[in-house]
């Protein structure tokens, strides 16, 4: 279950790329309980609250910088509330910003072993589902090769693929058809579908209305920083 009560997310203007975990945990410990803003911030998310039950399919739609992405970071935990609670029950596989730990002098199989372990896989799970993660992302005579010298679409299904292998209970997805050509995009389409018939929670973002229809239970929709319609 996902449970947001009266969330707040305040960001610096100046960072809002660039911050690092250390820094938003630093800052979190710092902050005082109010809602001022001084210059150069602003607020990303203004008193969101919302369940999400186990099983469920949900989507996020809204304009760019409605606040859907945040709404994933802080489920991941990649950054924390300026105001509010965030209760998350169940592991969670971010597919957010897919291959970010990647280490580009490292072959496809020794980053299938470290990004899964980012992801919180176990050694003997990551090692039992390394065949299903190569034939899924279609990589099979890349595997062994440096990801440097991989396409950005190469190196996205690799990610992508990795994630969506992982035995979590929470599947968090961001703009999953931008991810390879339409064939792939389809195949991972089906693969969500299947996760949903598993009983797997999933909360995607999505600009793709007809997407939002065909897998969502439901929709949040969202739009400067604030529900406006669940």
């Amino acid at each position: 279950m996902i449970i947001f009560k009266d969330v707040w997310k305040k960001y610096y203007r100046h960072h809002v790329f660039h911050r690092s975990l250390r820094e938003d945990i630093v800052n979190f410990f710092k902050r005082k309980q109010k809602q001022e803003l001084k210059k150069n911030e602003f607020w990303a998310l203004k008193g969101i609250s919302f369940e999400i039950k186990k099983g469920e399919c949900v989507g996020l739609y809204g304009p760019n910088g409605a606040g859907k992405s945040t709404i994933l970071k802080l489920i991941a935990k990649v950054t924390y509330p300026t105001k509010g609670i965030v209760n998350v029950n169940g592991r969670v596989a971010p597919l957010i910003e897919i291959g970010a730990g990647f280490h580009l002098d490292l072959t496809g199989r020794e980053n299938i072993y470290i990004n899964g372990a980012i992801l919180g896989m176990h050694i003997n799970e990551i090692k039992r589902k390394i065949p299903q993660i190569v034939e899924f992302s279609e990589l099979e005579e890349f595997i062994d090769m440096p990801v440097k010298k991989y396409s950005s679409g190469m190196y996205l299904r690799l990610g992508f693929s990795i994630a969506i292998h992982s035995e979590a209970d929470i599947f968090l997805i961001d703009e999953i058809l931008a991810v390879g050509d339409e064939a792939f995009q389809e195949k991972c389409l089906e693969k969500i579908k299947n996760l949903k018939k598993q009983g797997k929670t999933m909360l995607f973002v999505t600009h793709n209305r007809e997407l939002m229809e065909k897998i969502a239970d439901r929709t949040i929709f969202m739009e400067k920083g604030k529900v406006v319609k669940k």
